[in-house]
């Protein structure tokens, strides 16, 4: 059997394996090049700096204004009590900052490495290192040193300026619809606004929320009208990343509004807490990372079908589990009179969780598929059917009918023929038989 159409076919590979960044060339790469990497050496230089000052800025109790993450007057009673002691403390956070800084930085120096003759390579490497610095040290840096406010700001206003600018045009650097240029360039302004004391506060939080529902709807429109299957991988690679990443801090938050935990420093359980944020935060650049650097893309349409399943089977598993825990023991303590924590009650509950595990996971499995992968579970159900037919079918020309007709379903070639090997002729001797297929007529199936 043989697909034909591989002019088709070569352009495809080409197109999914290939570079389609949008590249920079002449006097574009002569002057950007210089100018990202002279801002991210500036940048290192600053987060060099900032490092010991930060260190002791988290080793000293403030009284008046603190920075972030700074222990007060106000908890040091519990953060003593809990058995953590400045120095401790200061060198935990401190060396988490460093190492989640440093993890942004190491990206971008890859992917400047890779991909600094690129829009999205230089722009990438040159956000994700001015947000790493200026979300972590840059303001101990400024308080300490006042004179350093010009270029510390200046920094934090790329870090914003570049990420705007990457959610309009990731992941190959063009902007699309090429109007997005318009919405692109008044977001820059409005940023650059902002930082002025004559921009209303009360402004930012619309326009920001409006910023992102236009980047969502620009790379909605990206996804469904102009990637290329590479580049969609790339795309869900960087959303499973920001929706992980987004979940867990949202579920952090919660935990914290639900229990009323104090959100400043007063115990070994908020170190746990913030360890736990900074890893959901790296999941971002990884996710980018790995999405532009990386040719050809693990399938990510596994990971998340995996992540499906297996989320919502944890779930529900753990709803039946402590449903049957407590609802168990609430009717032994009706019928005894009395409350009863019984060991027999998790085991019987631990046993029939064993045994649903396997047929609730086909079930959940089988519902997603056909829920979000209908096509792929689709063509799963052809082939198994055709598996079937191939143990009873005996007549040739039927059997020809099948494969085509699976071949078409399941993989939509442009055209579809099949040539056979004609049988040996028993009177002569075995022999290497050779033959060019025959040529397949216009708009004909053979």
């Amino acid at each position: 059997m043989s697909i034909s159409g591989t002019t088709a076919r070569e352009a495809q590979e080409k197109q999914d394996t290939g570079r389609t960044d949008a590249a920079l060339t002449g006097g574009w790469l002569t002057f950007l090049r210089p100018a990202c990497i002279a801002i991210i050496a500036l940048t290192l230089a600053l987060w060099f700096v900032a490092i010991p000052i930060r260190y002791k800025e988290l080793g000293t109790v403030c009284s008046t204004v603190c920075g972030d993450q700074q222990p007060n007057q106000s908890n040091m009673a519990q953060f003593r009590a809990s058995g953590l002691t400045l120095g401790f403390y200061s060198s935990y956070i401190g060396t988490l900052e460093v190492f989640f800084a440093l993890t942004f930085v190491v990206i971008a120096l890859v992917i400047l490495w890779k991909k600094s003759d690129t829009r999205i390579g230089l722009l990438t490497a040159l956000f994700l290192t001015t947000f790493s610095v200026a979300n972590t040290s840059a303001t101990a840096l400024m308080i300490t040193y006042p004179v350093l406010f010009v270029p510390v700001n200046l920094i934090q206003l790329i870090s914003w300026i570049g990420l705007g600018v990457f959610l309009f045009v990731f992941p190959d650097g063009r902007f699309s619809p090429s109007w997005m240029r318009i919405p692109a360039v008044a977001a820059i302004v409005i940023f650059v606004l902002s930082n002025s004391p004559f921009f209303p506060p009360g402004l930012f939080l619309p326009f920001f929320l409006a910023f992102v529902l236009l980047t969502l709807l620009a790379q909605i429109y990206r996804y469904r009208f102009v990637s290329t299957p590479a580049q969609r991988q790339q795309t869900k690679w960087v959303m499973l990343g920001i929706t992980t990443a987004v979940a867990g801090i949202l579920g952090l938050s919660l935990l914290v509004m639900v229990f009323s935990l104090s959100q400043h420093p007063n115990s070994y359980f908020s170190l746990f807490g913030d360890t736990l944020w900074y890893l959901f935060e790296l999941l971002i650049p990884l996710s980018i990372g790995f999405a532009i650097v990386r040719a050809k893309l693990w399938d990510i349409d596994v990971v998340i079908n995996r992540a499906l399943v297996y989320g919502v089977l944890t779930v529900v598993l753990g709803l039946i589990y402590f449903g049957m825990v407590i609802g168990l023991q609430l009717i032994v303590g009706s019928v005894a009179g009395k409350t009863v924590q019984s060991p027999l009650i998790i085991v019987v509950s631990t046993l029939l969780i064993a045994a649903l595990f396997h047929p609730l996971r086909r079930r959940i499995q089988g519902s997603i598929d056909r829920r979000f992968y209908r096509r792929k579970y689709d063509a799963a159900k052809v082939l198994a059917a055709f598996s079937a037919t191939l143990r009873h079918e005996v007549d040739l020309e039927q059997l020809r009918e099948h494969l085509l007709a699976v071949v078409q379903e399941t993989m939509q070639p442009s055209h579809v023929w099949l040539w056979l090997r004609p049988p040996e002729q028993a009177s002569t001797k075995q022999a290497t038989w050779s033959s060019a297929p025959p040529a397949p007529q216009d708009g004909e199936e053979q």
